[in-house]
């Protein structure tokens, strides 16, 4: 057997994990929502589960699939691991309910603090003069970005082009838990000493939880926008026509290219010819205006 075969995949898919399947990777995160490997399997436990009760008999590979969690509770109750560990999410934790999620006490506090606190990262950052843009996020033309959640939530931040354009900001006002936003309609207020910055919701939908982290620390946004700074999460009502309005991946390069333009005219229209630091746009540009032209500028690039 060769190294590559005896590797462990970093993440063995939950119907792996509970011996349904002899082999299968997660690449998704473990978000099974919307899965299609997931839903076949499902499919086939279900078909099986009616034939069994009707007492036809069942028998092949196929024959075989069980529900991950009917197969889990063939072990005795002390072996059966938590739905979160299973996910990697925690160490190891026997399920103590059946796996019976939505009635577990357990489940309900730790998705709670986990859709708070897990912030996952983006990957394949592309930079345009200085700006990052991470794959797999949409943008919103007001500059606030939208990544898709688990559960059917999304997370919702400022985008690099305004967090340098804004700079570091002393307070920022959010909407409470429960509260519902509107898109294209102002949904966070981020201030400056007299000076206020609107942000449009890229979303509709209701607020589930906000980053209390950039309440006490605004800096975290700046420094980083699309990870430990971002702002809320949201339960979108209709996320499919919302997207419909975003860009991503290419669009978005081309929408941030165009926003650098429209900047640096801007700039020149206002204050003449500015050096910049190599073509690339610099920290906190509009601390470094007037009032007058800080409120201006705010309001043009924010679209409000």
């Amino acid at each position: 057997m060769n190294q590559r075969q005896q590797q462990t995949p970093a993440d063995p898919c939950i119907w792996m994990q509970a011996g349904v399947v002899k082999a299968k990777m997660c690449r998704r995160a473990y978000d099974c929502n919307g899965c299609r490997f997931d839903r076949i399997l499902r499919q086939l436990a279900e078909k099986n589960q009616r034939r069994l009760a009707a007492g036809q008999a069942v028998s092949g590979r196929r024959g075989q699939i069980v529900y991950w969690a009917d197969k889990l509770r063939e072990r005795p109750v002390h072996r059966r691991p938590c739905l979160h560990h299973l996910k990697r999410r925690i160490g190891f934790r026997p399920c103590t309910n059946d796996y019976l999620c939505s009635n577990c006490e357990f489940d309900q506090y730790f998705q709670d603090q986990y859709a708070v606190h897990a912030v996952i990262q983006p990957v394949g950052m592309k930079d345009v003069h200085g700006v990052k843009i991470p794959q797999g996020v949409y943008f919103h033309q007001g500059h606030t970005w939208v990544g898709l959640a688990s559960g059917g939530q999304v997370r919702i931040g400022l985008d690099a082009f305004a967090a340098r354009l804004l700079g570091t900001m002393e307070s920022i006002d959010m909407p409470l838990m429960g509260k519902p936003v509107q898109r294209d309609h102002v949904g966070v207020c981020m201030r400056r000493g007299s000076l206020n910055a609107d942000l449009l919701s890229p979303v509709s939908g209701v607020v589930t939880a906000f980053n209390p982290e950039v309440r006490t620390h605004p800096g975290a946004v700046p420094a980083d926008p699309y990870g430990k700074g971002w702002l809320l999460m949201v339960q979108p009502t209709d996320l499919r026509e919302d997207l419909r309005s975003l860009q991503m991946g290419m669009e978005a390069t081309t929408f941030i290219e165009a926003e650098m333009d429209r900047l640096y005219q801007a700039l020149e229209t206002e204050l003449g010819p500015m050096a910049t630091d190599g073509g690339h746009l610099a920290d906190d540009i509009l601390g470094q205006l007037p009032q007058s032209c800080w409120e201006k500028m705010a309001r043009q690039f924010l679209r409000t």
